[in-house]
């Protein structure tokens, strides 16, 4: 993954990019809407808020401590780049390869849910429809190799990267919470072939994705062993 420059607005886009590509939010909307499809709109679209609250509680944590998890158990950035990018890679592949059984197992993993009229739309969103779901490994990969990026000391350019990254992680919950919300109009809109189409046009560009990031970790890597062997 490309070094976040935080004096420019690339950080808001590179940032945005690549949570968006990891988390998908409208290829998610067709399994949430699967999960939830005998509640209540009005319960769906509480649930749809949760979600989005606790995608963006992860994921700022992942941007903003993650790093520091990691240093204290002694976790390097290119090691976990490279591992972040083969989990996305593979679980990008599998998607890829099979999007019409993935997608079902997954929709079969979340249903049933509990009883619509007695669980709190709260207890249910968390878990599997934010956590592992919506915001994942792969997503805490990124936030984390993102947050890595962030410059030194507090000052104007620290600034500057929390604001587009805190931007950009904001947009991408808002654009989960609506997704999420009109999940059932979506699905019907855009039919079973639509569905497809789009979970293999975002199944390759996360393979992408998956790449890249496994490549910017082995790449230091190997220049960490050619200068400790010059």
């Amino acid at each position: 993954m490309p070094e976040l420059d935080p004096g420019s607005f690339a950080a808001f886009l590179l940032a945005f990019t690549a949570l968006f590509s990891i988390v998908n939010p409208l290829g998610g909307a067709f399994i949430f809407f699967g999960a939830t499809q005998d509640y209540d709109p009005k319960v769906r679209g509480r649930i749809a808020l949760w979600v989005a609250i606790y995608a963006f509680i992860i994921v700022s944590t992942s941007l903003y401590v993650g790093a520091y998890v990691l240093g204290f158990f002694g976790i390097s950035m290119p090691v976990l780049k490279v591992a972040g990018g083969i989990v996305i890679a593979l679980s990008a592949w599998r998607l890829l390869s099979a999007p019409e059984e993935r997608q079902q197992r997954k929709t079969d993993a979340v249903t049933p849910l509990p009883d619509r009229d007695h669980v709190a739309p709260s207890r249910i969103a968390f878990y599997p429809l934010t956590m592992p779901l919506t915001t994942g490994p792969g997503t805490i990969s990124v936030a984390i190799s993102l947050g890595a990026s962030r410059p030194t000391g507090f000052d104007a350019a620290w600034l500057a990267f929390f604001l587009q990254t805190m931007l950009a992680t904001l947009l991408l919950c808002l654009l989960v919470w609506l997704l999420y919300r009109h999940s059932g109009r979506i699905a019907r809109a855009v039919g079973g072939t639509g569905t497809t189409i789009i979970v293999r046009l975002s199944a390759f560009l996360l393979f992408c994705i998956g790449i890249q990031v496994l490549w910017n970790g082995a790449r230091e890597l190997l220049l960490e062993l050619l200068r400790a062997t010059a």
